[in-house]
């Protein structure tokens, strides 16, 4: 049995980062996949760095940029949806540490996806989509891209969890002609949108192929307290208390 630990969008939520690192330790993980979005909308962007850059217990098994690392590092902030995410955005810039930046520079993935073997199982990790790496979802109705060369696709960005299976015609008369791939999305471990307030992450298996999808108290109240006094629009604050 190997159980990998799959988190996407902390979003400088150290809070809620820790308390999904304590409910690791209840499970045999060989190693934790990063889908990108360590930073940004929270308070806490550089304190959740040092976290993973001072090693935090576990083997990285990759590293992504999400849209949020891209838009900081490059400046570019086009693509946000609202005004109040680039003044987000650009607040995060202005307190990025000089290590901080080198970590997000240094040892996360620029490009945004990722492939790789777990055991025997082809793999791509995306923070978005194979259409667009940083911008646009994989949802269960549209999954934007082709996948039929992978045996499993983990992808955040969306800030909705989700387990489904897309199956692609293959040659394979034993398999009925049909090949099966396994979509998996962790949920938000800082900013869930889910109506569900708790961190979220999940626990795979790839020996049976079970998913287990957590969902972890922290302290709500402790993250929104850090907005006090920044200029930055206090929605991201109370989005914490309310999951959306």
């Amino acid at each position: 049995m190997a159980e990998y630990a799959v988190l996407s969008d902390i979003h400088g939520n150290l809070y809620a980062l820790e308390a999904v690192m304590k409910d690791m330790s209840s499970f045999a993980v060989e190693g934790v996949i990063l889908l990108g979005d360590l930073i940004d909308y929270g308070m806490q962007s550089n304190e959740v760095v040092d976290y993973f850059r001072d090693g935090c217990g576990r083997k990285i098994i990759c590293n992504l940029w999400g849209n949020h690392e891209r838009a900081v590092m490059l400046s570019d902030f086009e693509r946000f949806s609202s005004g109040r995410g680039v003044e987000s955005a650009r607040h995060t810039a202005d307190s990025l540490t000089e290590e901080t930046r080198r970590y997000l520079d240094e040892r996360m993935r620029h490009e945004g996806r990722e492939e790789f073997l777990l055991g025997d199982l082809q793999c791509l990790a995306v923070h978005g989509s194979a259409e667009d790496a940083y911008w646009k979802a994989v949802f269960p109705e549209d999954v934007h891209g082709d996948y039929r060369n992978y045996d499993l696709v983990l992808s955040g960005h969306s800030h909705y969890p989700h387990v489904f299976t897309k199956f692609y015609e293959a040659e394979d008369t034993a398999r009925r002609n049909r090949h099966a791939v396994l979509f998996l999305n962790p949920g938000s471990v800082g900013q869930p949108r889910n109506h569900d307030p708790h961190a979220q992450y999940m626990i795979f298996d790839t020996a049976k192929r079970h998913v287990a999808m957590r969902s972890v108290e922290y302290d709500v109240e402790a993250a929104m307290r850090l907005f006090e006094g920044r200029a930055v629009d206090m929605f991201y604050r109370d989005r914490l208390k309310n999951g959306v």
